[in-house]
């Protein structure tokens, strides 16, 4: 059973309530409550757009520190090629790695390794799969999203684990049969995005956990770049690691599945665009298609929250590289490790759906107050301004039935309650208090746009 977890979290301190983070929420879990947003668990997919959003940094990953690493003698970092892909062109993979071996890790590993393994029953899985199309595993945002707002297309989601897993997983056993103690080996995801921590956090070993913790790539990155321009010796010799293949470089990115997929493949990023897409699905509005890819990103991981480079110049680097090896399989020989890959298993357990956007687990009581909703619907204006602390006039409904609102939150049917002497001004202001806290409209000459913003 898969553990609700999440990543992001919101820093009450530094949060003024701006609502960035509520407006471009995908699945409206933002709410506004005693000026601070708050992240409502039961509907976040750790996509990272509120994030991405916050003008002030108060939404924040919960991720390993660094030093959590010495907790093992065995240290392996898990990379993937986006992380590389960030570093100027000048600045060798080898290099990367060694620095990396620096601050205190023992192994560096590929996250892509094991992807021509994945490709392979990716492709055995789709011939025998009723279901069309099949869904990629690989986007731990999207997985999440099909759980919580379209269970009905569950069964299309392919059993096969991401290329993450399956290559921590080999390299586990890996490691097992060179006669290192289990307790010994800590893996550390260097994670682009809050949804993979979430993925990995949410897993625990007697589930069959094979990762240990997760680094932020962006802090990473910071970490090793500085290191790798104050190094005055590089002409020292480097580690020589095995070279992805040219399609493992690119599995990431956008159509870096689809392309390597038989049959009709589809890919589409970025998570609104993902929403659009699958409501058409579930409503039978998409014509026969045998494989989708799905990433919540814009070009996929290369848009990862958690990235520090320019996503476009980061596809750029990784583009190149993968040219540059079109012409080579690829260093790593499968036949060596043959038993290791079919000592493990590749295949996630099944998915199940997290229907915590119902209304109601009861279907007659859901249905009725559906109903109620709609009749709301016909009281509230309708302009989803968010000035209630919900992101629109439908979600104030539905707080309203979830008994978390009432009708009075809406500032214009408190301005008509008032004309018609249904509610004192004094409880109006009471109620616009609760939501955006006692002091927000304090004059405030400090404040971001102010005329003393910042002093």
């Amino acid at each position: 059973m898969i553990q609700i977890y999440h990543a992001l979290k919101v820093d009450k301190d530094i949060c003024y309530g701006c609502t960035h983070c509520m407006n471009v929420c995908p699945t409206d879990a933002v709410r506004i409550s005693d000026g601070k947003a708050l992240i409502l668990k039961k509907r976040c997919i750790d996509c990272g757009e509120c994030l991405k959003a916050c003008p002030v940094d108060a939404i924040y990953v919960e991720q390993d520190d660094l030093d959590n690493i010495f907790e093992y003698q065995c240290r392996i970092a898990l990379v993937p090629a986006v992380f590389t892909g960030q570093f100027p062109t000048y600045v060798s993979e080898e290099e990367i790695f060694s620095m990396m071996k620096e601050l205190g890790f023992t192994h560096v590993f590929q996250a892509e390794f094991m992807v021509d393994v994945i490709n392979e029953l990716m492709d055995e899985q789709m011939k025998i799969n009723n279901e069309k199309p099949l869904i990629s595993t690989f986007c731990p945002s999207v997985m999440r999203l099909i759980q919580v707002r379209f269970p009905a297309l569950i069964d299309h989601i392919a059993s096969v684990k991401p290329p993450v897993d399956a290559s921590a997983a080999f390299y586990r056993k890996m490691l097992q049969n060179q006669g290192v103690p289990d307790c010994q080996i800590g893996i550390f995801y260097v994670t682009p995005c809050a949804a993979k921590i979430a993925a990995i956090k949410g897993w625990s070993e007697d589930q069959g956990a094979v990762i240990n913790g997760v680094i932020n790539m962006r802090y990473l990155y910071n970490k090793l770049y500085a290191k790798i321009k104050n190094n005055k010796d590089r002409d020292r010799e480097l580690p020589i690691l095995p070279h992805l293949s040219s399609k493992a470089i690119q599995w990431s990115l956008t159509r870096g599945e689809a392309d390597n997929m038989k049959g009709r493949c589809l890919a589409v990023d970025e998570i609104h665009n993902v929403i659009e897409f699958l409501e058409r699905l579930e409503n039978d509005e998409i014509p026969t298609v045998d494989y989708l890819e799905l990433r919540a990103c814009d070009q996929g991981c290369a848009g990862g929250v958690l990235l520090h480079g320019n996503r476009f110049m980061t596809v750029d680097r990784m583009k190149r590289r993968a040219y540059q090896l079109e012409s080579v399989a690829g260093d790593v020989d499968w036949k060596e490790y043959a038993e290791i890959i079919e000592d493990r298993n590749l295949f996630v357990s099944k998915i199940d759906p997290l229907p915590t956007i119902s209304l109601d687990q009861d279907f007659q009581e859901a249905l009725k107050k559906m109903e109620r909703i709609r009749n709301l619907m016909c009281y509230l204006p309708g302009i989803d301004c968010g000035a209630c602390g919900s992101p629109g006039c439908q979600a104030l409904a539905e707080d309203i039935v979830q008994k978390k609102a009432n009708l009075s939150n809406c500032v214009f049917l408190q301005r008509m309650m008032e004309k018609n002497k249904k509610l004192s001004s004094e409880h109006a202001i009471r109620i616009i208090e609760r939501t955006w806290g006692r002091d927000r409209l304090d004059k405030d000459c400090k404040k971001i746009g102010a005329k003393n913003e910042g002093m």
